[in-house]
């Protein structure tokens, strides 16, 4: 199975358009430390023909631009591409935005849990995707389903499953109790895996807490793309770009006695892997002392057009 990392930045990505904090600035004029990403979406391949992507990125048209794999067939019909299906794992706008630029009748199958479908169905705006083309299937948390391609089965199976997390921000109901409306299948996670090998990896680009029930499920993964979103739950307030914590969004740090770094050391992970990181997170400094910290704890951080092969 080949995986590529379209993108790997959070919300905005990197530089933000409208952010001039240390890491922005320096991304767009171009430091040798600090590489721009687009926001996060991955795209995996059983075949290295029909591609199935995980997230549709705000970015998607740049992402498809920069990897050829995603691009027309040269010997196919005049409108083709080898996206074949496109699985979501919430209603952020940072991950379903994309669907809106893959418009044009393409035919493709879009895989969700029943709240994003939901979501995806109230807004009439979608409907640029042709429902005659597009099928919207609803998936089912702890039920695998085989990925099918118009052209019939892509050879990989995928199983969704709650992850803790939030309503995304657009949804928000703010209650009584202070909670923000969020309900099962608002955020999930992903076991890919492909038929032909045997092998698989998870995908969790949002979380708020590992839990009990995560943590039996993932320890002794051979591979997981996972949250990354910042470095201490308080950089946003502290570089002052946002009134935010990491935990009022949904998203984990990684450093502290509740980080991942910390909470993921005795799971027997084969290859851990960040995404779906921050503009305000120091790890995307290639020379930072938090880049250190992460990469002795065995944590790469995924980049832009990087590959992985299972």
């Amino acid at each position: 199975m080949k995986i590529k990392v379209l993108g790997s930045g959070a919300g905005g990505g990197l530089p933000q358009w409208n952010c001039n904090a240390v890491n922005s600035k320096d991304a767009r004029s171009g430091h040798e430390f600090v590489k721009p990403r687009s926001q996060s979406s991955i795209a995996v391949s059983s075949n290295e023909k029909d591609w199935v992507l995980l997230n549709a990125s705000p970015d998607i048209r740049q992402q498809i631009f920069d990897n050829k794999e995603l691009h027309p067939h040269e010997n196919g019909p005049i409108r083709n591409s080898p996206i074949q299906a496109v699985v979501l794992t919430n209603g952020d706008v940072d991950h379903v935005t994309g669907l809106l630029c893959l418009r044009e009748g393409h035919p493709f199958n879009l895989y969700a849990s029943n709240r994003v479908l939901g979501t995806i169905n109230a807004n009439t705006i979608f409907n640029v995707l042709n429902p005659e083309k597009v099928n919207r299937i609803e998936t089912q948390l702890n039920t695998p389903f085989e990925v099918m391609t118009p052209n019939g089965s892509a050879g990989i199976e995928i199983t969704p499953f709650n992850v803790p997390g939030k309503v995304a921000l657009y949804l928000e109901e703010k209650k009584a109790d202070g909670t923000f409306g969020t309900q099962e299948g608002d955020t999930i996670g992903l076991f890919v895996k492909e038929f032909s090998s045997g092998k698989g990896f998870y995908y969790i680009p949002g979380c708020a807490e590992v839990d009990q029930p995560l943590r039996e499920r993932i320890t002794g993964a051979e591979m997981i793309f996972f949250d990354g979103t910042l470095y201490t739950n308080n950089e946003m307030l502290d570089q002052g770009l946002l009134p935010k914590t990491g935990e009022r969004m949904g998203h984990m740090n990684m450093s502290g006695d509740d980080g991942t770094l910390k909470i993921f050391e005795d799971m027997n992970i084969d290859r851990k892997i960040y995404i779906h990181i921050n503009n305000s997170n120091p790890v995307l400094r290639d020379n930072s002392d938090e880049r250190k910290a992460i990469e002795n704890k065995g944590w790469e951080v995924s980049y832009d057009g990087m590959e992985v092969t299972l």
